[in-house]
């Protein structure tokens, strides 16, 4: 295979990627730089293995619910075990500002994020895209609560109204 076939391939690799995890949404040119660190590094598990673990049962029906939004919407970038791809997408397990205030993760997923954040030592300079145009408050509520209560997060459930009260 010949160089300009196996660019051309990388290529559409890489755009096929992009285009799965942002689902279709156009890229901004805003940059905003977060930093969330953590001494505790997780170890990769298998997705049967994740799946098992994650099982919020302290925040209850929310979290299942979550789940589901999970697995159709944010798995294919983060992984359905929470651990990102290195280099690509940052992993939501352990994560500082997953299990931080819920106010500044409900503004990214809502909202979108573009710029460089470090997590767990590692940097990405990506763009996660805003939702709020395709989940409701509620699945947005349900979502967040599955993830800040999985993969070794552990922090409090939200709620629809708080979703609701978070404005750009």
């Amino acid at each position: 295979m010949n160089r300009f076939s196996k660019l051309t391939l990388v290529g559409l690799a890489a755009l096929l990627a992009l285009g799965a995890c942002s689902k279709g949404q156009q890229s901004s040119s805003s940059t905003t730089t977060t930093t969330t660190e953590n001494a505790a590094s997780a170890s990769p598990a298998s997705t049967a293995g994740a799946m098992a673990a994650a099982s919020p049962a302290a925040n209850g029906v929310a979290a299942n619910d979550g789940s589901k939004v999970y697995q159709t919407n944010c798995s294919s970038c983060h992984q359905a075990n929470g651990q990102g791809v290195p280099g690509t997408f940052p992993p939501l397990a352990k994560n500082k500002t997953v299990a931080g205030p819920a106010t500044k993760v409900i503004r990214i997923v809502k909202y979108g994020l573009n710029g460089k954040v470090v997590v767990h030592g590692s940097t990405y300079n990506g763009q996660m895209p805003a939702w709020a145009t395709q989940l409701s408050n509620a699945d947005i509520a349900a979502v967040l609560t599955y993830v800040r209560s999985s993969w070794g997060n552990n922090a409090s459930a939200v709620t629809t109204a708080q979703v609701a009260a978070v404005k750009q």
